[in-house]
């Protein structure tokens, strides 16, 4: 069956996936190729953990020349003999706009990996679980302004090649889109920094595929799928109900994604899980 998007309940995704013994959601192994890495100038925004850190690890593996940054500490960054780029904060225009400076000639592929999830849950009728608008902004800052400050520096430094072959990649959450908020969160709301910063972020991005267009530099959001990473923890009790996946796999269902991001998919949402859409 010809498919377009992707499902919105996830127990259901994964049960179909099963049921199905969809090879590319539930063992990306047998179909993933990262040889095409080989030789790409591949910059890697908010590299130093999780999946971030996977994501730089894997494109190393494969033969790219990758620039991994990070704010403060490197974490195991340094074994993987990439290029590092410290102190870099996706919320400073000019930490950024320093990062571009610091990078010579041209990038085939950006991921903007750097996000922020704290471990609070917020709503607006639970007193135990207040509203917190300090979090929501800062969640806004990093998650939805970060990819821009990036994107926007990079473009001003003609750090990114403008005959199609560059590719931007935010690495954005299933949270942000709007519909499936409707089958996600039915009838309980809640963790409005999350959801918002995510849905900004995604409106970001299809700004700048649509601005970007006549420089033929294509931006695609990726939901990565559900990994077991330090920042999805909290929900560890849902992992295997769900189809979490170690984060070195979470990154192979990324690049197999990013190998298909040309200028005909530029502004898509894609769920790296499935490979389908996911609706704004």
């Amino acid at each position: 069956m010809e498919r377009t998007y992707s499902l919105a309940d996830q127990v259901a995704r994964f049960e179909r996936a099963k049921a199905e013994k969809n090879e590319r959601f539930l063992d990306i192994c047998k179909c993933y190729d990262g040889s095409y890495l080989k030789g790409l100038r591949v910059l890697v925004i908010g590299a130093n953990r999780g999946l971030g850190f996977s994501i730089a690890q894997e494109a190393a593996a494969q033969g790219a020349e990758v620039l991994a940054t990070f704010r403060k500490d490197a974490g195991d960054l340094a074994a993987l003999g990439v290029t590092l780029i410290d102190g870099v904060e996706v919320t400073s225009e000019e930490s950024i706009e320093g990062m571009a400076a610091r990078i010579e000639g041209k990038l085939d592929i950006v991921i903007v990996n750097a996000g922020y999830f704290p471990d609070i849950h917020e709503t607006l009728t639970d007193p135990e679980n207040p509203l917190r608008f300090d979090e929501e902004l800062k969640q806004i800052d990093v998650c939805a302004l970060g990819p821009l400050r990036c994107t926007y520096a990079l473009h001003k430094k003609d750090r990114l090649k403008t005959d199609g072959s560059s590719r931007v990649i935010i690495i954005s959450s299933q949270a942000g889109s709007a519909q499936w908020r409707f089958t996600q969160n039915q009838d309980k709301g809640g963790d409005y920094g999350h959801h918002m910063s995510r849905a900004a972020c995604n409106i970001a991005g299809v700004l700048m595929s649509e601005e970007l267009k006549k420089y033929k530099i294509p931006v695609v959001m990726l939901h990565p799928g559900f990994n077991r990473t330090e920042m999805t923890a909290k929900y560890s009790e849902i992992w295997d109900k769900e189809g979490a996946v170690e984060k070195e796999i979470g990154a192979k269902r990324v690049f197999h994604e990013v190998k298909a991001v040309c200028m005909e998919t530029s502004g898509q949402f894609i769920n790296c899980e499935d490979g389908l859409q996911i609706p704004f």
